[in-house]
């Protein structure tokens, strides 16, 4: 009698793989981070590395995959650099609890004035100061998939008046989510606007000149998207003159070049696109593996496809 055949899968580096643990009968797990030839000519389930994945893609091409799981919620460089006859997963459920907790971390830093009390004490000096509050500020949610969903459940316990915004206009039970094409009813009223939106030729370069001149005075612009949803010479001008500020988790081009004037401005927060990079990852990395392997040993569908080169 034939034994049936074993389940391959391979992850890119020894933490995911003590993360996963011991695999189920059947499954072998193998370390292979695509920087050299595949390891089989069958592989079940290909883990890319999580950053600069797509630049190693390339290696997939005449490797029958069965899915290539990536590691990031986010595929917009993605087509292009898979070969053909691949199935593509992403990380939905890895990361929209971390990037949220960043989100909050980084609307309320900029609204109390953190940083201004961080290069006050850098310096020695007592600096009080009052700060706008979070609480009863109109947040524009930019964005209502996964990441928006848990900003929006963040936000509850601050008393915001929340605006939802998506690609179309819809209701569900919690009321309205407007269209993006509502923008400019919607922007000049915004105390907050928080951008989440995924990286398409619909969403390049949608936070624009015309797109911040549209908001008032002293607005805050948080953007945990991808930097090429932003304009960065037109935020540079609104954070120039101090009309607006900024906190970013995202930059075009990134990493943001070694000395250029966005560090500078006090009015604007950086960081370096670090949503996903927290403790919660590889747990949560690791069961959606666990998932995908026991969904292929059942002869069920994989979760999360969103391409099919």
């Amino acid at each position: 009698m034939t034994e049936p055949r074993r389940l391959f899968v391979t992850v890119p580096g020894e933490t995911l793989r003590r993360a996963i643990g011991a695999p189920p009968p059947g499954v072998d797990i193998e370390l292979w981070d695509l920087a050299r030839p595949a390891p089989a000519r069958r592989i079940d389930i290909v883990v890319p590395p999580y950053m600069g994945a797509a630049a190693r893609l390339g290696a997939l091409d005449g490797v029958d995959v069965g899915l290539v799981q990536s590691q990031s919620i986010g595929y917009d460089d993605i087509a292009a650099a898979l070969p053909p006859g691949h199935v593509f997963a992403n990380a939905a459920s890895v990361h929209e609890t971390s990037t949220a907790e960043l989100t909050l971390a980084l609307v309320l830093a900029a609204q109390r004035g953190i940083p201004d009390f961080v290069r006050a004490a850098a310096e020695g000096r007592w600096a009080p100061a009052r700060h706008a509050s979070l609480a009863d500020r109109r947040v524009l949610l930019l964005g209502y998939g996964g990441v928006g969903r848990a900003i929006e459940a963040r936000l509850a316990p601050f008393e915001v008046e929340l605006v939802r915004v998506a690609s179309r206009a819809r209701d569900d039970e919690s009321g309205r989510i407007h269209g993006t094409d509502e923008l400019p009813d919607l922007l000049p009223t915004a105390d907050i606007v928080i951008v989440g939106v995924p990286l398409t030729d619909a969403t390049t370069g949608l936070v624009d000149d015309a797109f911040l001149a549209a908001l008032p005075d002293g607005a805050l612009v948080v953007n945990i998207a991808r930097g090429g949803v932003a304009d960065t010479d037109a935020i540079l001008a609104e954070a120039t003159s101090g009309r607006l500020r900024f906190a970013l988790d995202v930059t075009e081009p990134e990493p943001l070049p070694a000395g250029h004037p966005l560090f500078a401005l006090p009015n604007v927060l950086i960081s370096p696109h670090v949503g996903g990079a927290s403790t919660a990852m590889m747990p949560r990395m690791a069961r959606l593996v666990r998932t995908q392997i026991e969904r292929m040993l059942r002869g069920d569908e994989p979760l999360n496809v969103v391409l099919r080169s």
